[in-house]
């Protein structure tokens, strides 16, 4: 929309609210503020470079290659390039959705293997199996599965992300008392730096399924998985308003067998209630038939809900509004019933920043559950310390991880999820970056941990006591990778050669 054609509609809507009261006029105004300033002018990075999700690695690279749609032709035409990259000297590595930030998808100089074109589908539905290539965004698997019945096992509460990505960075969500996605893998086929094509499983290459899940495109290319999917179930969403330090007792009560999902938001508004107000929201199962699951539509309000949350940038008001939002209308709006599909159909893109000139950039923690309250209190010292602007915290629930090398669930964890704003300069990747180093300071401190698909603003002090078995996964990437061919930015950063 035009510049005049923005001024044009606002002076209708303020004309329109004038015989408004004030309590209706206040929020009126903070979301008209909000979409003035939403512009969605933000570009594509420029000829010969990629960048990610942060929009801070504008990077040059030699080549974006799309993968083949077609399995056969995909694998032949795969397996040559990886033997001329190795001819001609180039690194290789993997991009789908291209949600990391970190560099995690992008070789400087070298190719960018676009896998998105390999997303074919195929349901065993007496098994409950889906076969799906690696570029398949959820957004694709969720329908599919839906019109059988069926649903994901487990997956991000977003549906942006592809199968191949969400692997490699062996992603979590609101599904509860459950460990992370590589639960759910029966199996993959991975094609090593040597083009040879490789079944990993439980029973079959183990050590390289427990290295490729959670190794962030290092060891291969993931090409395709069989997944354990469930049955489609219709929820009835219920949602308590506690103290933060009640949340870890609060949840141990409510969430039981009979809950299929559970998450929590924690209150952002500066000052007093900083952090320590917070919602649980428990999605119940309503048993029923299938015919009177709720169908699977497209989200709802998808316009207002993305003001309410832009209305949070640099404002109080902002904060405070989406907050009553969440607290009186949660989740679900007040729907008495929800499908398990419908929770996962709603795109990361509703909220995402628009503007050219500033970007949004996620962290997340990982704290032993008896712990949480002990953390937030650090975290509540830190904030105000620093100029940020944290505009979301969803709590999820995160069970031991037994079937990766390179975990971070070791145990019952709680994730904290933060998503901040920020100008897109030098100054402020800088702040962010001191801001960081303190907040993993105090996951650290609290027995805990930092999720590593994020800006690679962690020291490698810092790294290797988070991860301390770091220098033996990049021990084991060279062994399996005797080249190097497989190199992102997070490999250069912490591999330390």
């Amino acid at each position: 929309m035009s510049v005049q054609a923005k001024r044009i509609w606002i002076a209708v809507l303020l004309i329109a609210i004038t015989g408004c009261t004030i309590v209706v006029s206040h929020p009126t105004y903070v979301l008209i503020n909000a979409w003035w300033h939403d512009r969605h002018d933000r570009a594509p990075a420029a000829p010969g470079q990629v960048d990610d999700a942060s929009r801070l690695n504008a990077t040059r690279v030699a080549e974006v290659w799309p993968i083949p749609a077609d399995p056969i032709e995909g694998e032949l035409q795969l397996r040559a390039l990886l033997q001329r990259a190795k001819t001609d000297r180039l690194k290789v590595s993997i991009a789908g959705a291209k949600h990391s930030m970190g560099g995690h998808t992008i070789s400087p100089d070298g190719v960018v293997i676009d896998m998105l074109p390999f997303k074919y589908m195929e349901l065993d539905a007496r098994r409950k199996v889906l076969h799906v290539g690696a570029g398949a965004r959820w957004s694709q698997i969720v329908p599919f599965l839906d019109a059988e019945g069926l649903s994901v096992s487990i997956m991000q509460s977003n549906n942006d992300f592809t199968v191949g990505g969400s692997l490699s960075v062996n992603c979590h969500g609101w599904q509860c008392r459950r460990p992370p996605i590589a639960d759910s893998v029966i199996s993959f086929r991975l094609m090593k730096a040597d083009g040879v094509i490789v079944t990993c499983s439980r029973e079959e290459n183990r050590e390289l399924f427990s290295l490729a899940l959670g190794g962030y495109g290092l060891f291969g290319i993931i090409l395709d998985a069989e997944l354990r999917v469930v049955p489609n179930e219709r929820y009835r969403p219920e949602a308590f308003v506690i103290p933060s330090r009640q949340y870890a007792e609060r949840f141990r009560f409510s969430v039981n067998d009979d809950v299929g999902m559970a998450y929590g938001r924690l209150c952002v508004v500066p000052g007093d209630p900083f952090l320590k107000e917070a919602i649980l929201t428990v999605f119940r199962k309503s048993p029923c038939a299938q015919k009177e699951i709720p169908p699977l539509k497209e989200p709802q309000l998808v316009g207002l809900k993305r003001e309410v949350f832009r209305a949070q940038i640099g404002s109080v008001a902002g904060k405070e509004l989406r907050w009553k939002a969440e607290k009186k209308l949660g989740e679900t709006g007040k729907t008495k019933f929800v499908s398990r599909n419908q929770l996962f159909n709603e795109s990361a893109e509703i909220y995402q920043e628009q503007n050219a000139d500033r970007t949004d950039i996620l962290h997340e923690y990982f704290v032993p559950q008896d712990r949480l309250e002990e953390f937030l209190m650090k975290v509540r010292a830190i904030v105000p310390k620093h100029p940020v602007d944290l505009l979301n915290v969803t709590v999820r629930d995160v069970r031991s991880d037994g079937g990766t090398f390179f975990r971070y669930a070791d145990r019952e964890m709680f994730a904290l999820v933060m998503l901040f704003n920020q100008p897109r300069t030098q100054a402020a990747d800088l702040a962010m970056q001191v801001f960081t180093r303190a907040m993993i300071d105090a996951a650290l401190d609290c027995g805990g941990r930092y999720y590593l698909p994020y800006r690679l603003h962690a020291s490698e002090e810092q790294f290797r006591r988070a991860y301390p078995r770091g220098e033996e996964f990049f021990a084991k990437k060279r062994e399996f990778d005797p080249d190097g061919l497989f190199i992102n930015q997070f490999y250069l950063k912490y591999a330390g050669r």
